[in-house]
């Protein structure tokens, strides 16, 4: 990866949400900084990277968007908000009421990108687009990457973005916005929105390496600032203990060559025991509040696994009954799927192809026919039952939806190893 890619994985997400707040206009936004990185691409090669690459990509797209508003409109408003853009004629709180109230939520939410979340969660879209559209605007995740998570083609989460960022620009939503008490309405938006950039931080859809450190790190570090925000939510104290409980195990999930190395033979001293301290104050505080939800329940199976020294002393049967609770409250497919499993953990590989066959013969069964880690699934269960044949099957199929390299490489050794021995 060029040092140019590595800056726009680390701060396109932050550039535009600075951006999206200055200029209150998320196209806009999103053009100046794209060209802010074309001219980086450019200059920097000869001219050599700024110390601050975040910060001159910000100024520069700045300054682009001010141009493009010179060069579109010569109305004079548009010309004293470049003037104001370029900190020579700054309004008064009188002549911008919108600007008095962006000030105003700026006091509340101090971080750009948690802000801008709140923001891209508006009301007037649909949850899920909600949650799209803040992934792709400010967790820089690709379209690819978001229909995995969705569970959808990639041409529908496509539409459903464009949809999104229409509705925003239609309903003037960037400037509407929301007040100290209208958080919480918008909170289990953005509690998805960065449970899922940290998800794929933890397991990247592509690309060479398994992990995407800077999107996990990032998530984290947006579940802190929220949990500061908004200390009495239980669901944010939840994301951020799970969130640190499941990366507490990243040292031990790759091999120095890269390769991936699955739970139950990670080396679990190489697991960072002070994160999982933090993690589990985290998840005491939340059963103290006896108010259970998604991220709380996942919290507590993130900490069951935490507790075993090693996988044969997982605690199984408490696991089953944490995802039994989980399905309750949120039942989907990726929480029938991961139930699967510790029901295969806990009762052998038979009961967990009975459970999982049942969510393959369900309402959701076409959507996870794309839906890699289900047939990554079944090609061990079946592969752990002696079914020989259907695993490489399985694994085939898998392995054809898979494009990270890291991840590719351990299904392709898993399915050699399920091959008849020659006699």
């Amino acid at each position: 990866m060029s040092d140019l890619d590595a800056v726009f994985r680390r701060e396109s997400g932050r550039c535009l949400a600075t951006l999206i707040r200055v200029l209150g206009d998320v196209d806009l936004a999103e053009d100046a900084v794209a060209e802010a990185f074309t001219i980086a691409a450019e200059r920097w090669p000869v001219d050599g990277a700024p110390s601050n690459p975040g910060a001159w990509i910000v100024t520069t797209a700045r300054n682009r968007a001010i141009d493009r508003i010179r060069r579109e409109s010569t109305r004079t408003e548009r010309h004293l908000a470049a003037h104001h853009l370029r900190g020579t004629d700054a309004m008064t709180s009188d002549e911008s009421p919108d600007r008095r109230d962006l000030d105003a939520f700026v006091d509340v939410v101090a971080d750009d990108q948690l802000r801008l979340m709140f923001l891209c969660c508006h009301p007037a879209i649909a949850v899920d687009a909600q949650v799209a559209l803040t992934l792709r605007l400010l967790g820089g995740l690709e379209t690819p990457e978001i229909a995995r998570a969705f569970l959808v083609p990639e041409a529908t989460m496509a539409q459903r973005i464009v949809r999104a960022k229409r509705k925003l620009r239609d309903n003037h939503a960037s400037y509407r916005v929301p007040r100290a008490a209208e958080l919480p309405d918008r909170l289990d938006a953005v509690l998805a929105a960065i449970s899922l950039t940290f998800t794929e931080g933890h397991t990247a859809t592509s690309g060479a390496e398994l992990v995407r450190v800077d999107l996990s790190a990032e998530a984290i570090r947006l579940g802190r600032v929220l949990v500061d925000l908004m200390p009495d939510e239980p669901e944010a104290v939840g994301l951020l203990a799970l969130m640190l409980l499941t990366d507490a195990r990243r040292p031990a999930r790759t091999a120095t060559d890269g390769s991936m190395i699955r739970l139950s033979d990670q080396d679990r001293t190489l697991w960072d025991r002070a994160v999982i301290v933090e993690g589990h104050d985290l998840v005491r505080a939340c059963l103290r509040r006896d108010r259970p939800g998604p991220f709380q329940l996942q919290a507590a199976i993130a900490a069951v696994h935490a507790d075993a020294p090693t996988a044969e002393a997982t605690d199984w049967s408490q696991i089953v009954a944490l995802y039994d609770q989980l399905s309750t409250v949120r039942p989907d497919a990726v929480v029938a799927l991961n139930r699967a499993v510790a029901v295969a953990e806990l009762q052998g590989p038979a009961a967990g192809l009975v459970a999982l066959d049942a969510l393959g013969d369900g309402p959701e069964a076409d959507s996870l026919d794309g839906f890699q880690p289900f047939h990554a699934t079944r090609a061990d269960l079946l592969a752990r039952a002696g079914r020989g044949p259907e695993a490489r099957s399985a694994y085939d199929r898998a392995i054809e939806l898979t494009t990270n390299s890291a991840e590719r490489a351990f299904l392709e050794e898993r399915r050699t190893a399920t091959a008849p021995r020659p006699r």
